[in-house]
């Protein structure tokens, strides 16, 4: 094999690497800029910092409607549930058909940016 062919073939199989490394890399980095663009102007995922919402560090197994100094709608106070994923999925898709009454108007209608987000919500709890 001459030089440069080894060369070339070393970049080609670098670049695929690098390629397939992107393609199979977590979505917690699109999950924090999904979070921070659709999510973080009311919400924090700092324990303890209460925006317009609660934070949410730690939500998932949270009973709902929970956070000390929050404020919440009467709604979700006495839903009585505790947050999960599938919880997450369905209330950010239309979170006043979860819990009506809620406060909260934003909904995230694509699955996989829910998705997204709600991992990064976990990964960011060490769940």
């Amino acid at each position: 094999m001459t030089n440069k062919l080894l060369v070339s073939t070393i970049i080609v199989g670098a670049a695929l690497c690098s390629a397939q490394s992107q393609a199979q890399e977590p979505s917690t980095a699109g999950g924090e800029r999904l979070f921070r663009s659709r999510c973080g102007s009311c919400h924090s995922v700092n324990m303890g910092e209460n925006r317009v919402g609660p934070h949410l560090a730690g939500i998932l197994g949270r009973k709902a409607g929970s956070v000390a100094g929050a404020r919440y709608s009467k709604a979700l106070t006495a839903s009585g549930f505790a947050w999960d994923e599938d919880r997450l999925q369905a209330y950010l898709n239309n979170p006043r058909q979860v819990v009506p009454g809620t406060t909260m108007s934003v909904s995230i209608r694509d699955a996989a940016q829910r998705t997204a987000i709600i991992e990064y919500l976990r990964d960011r709890s060490g769940g």
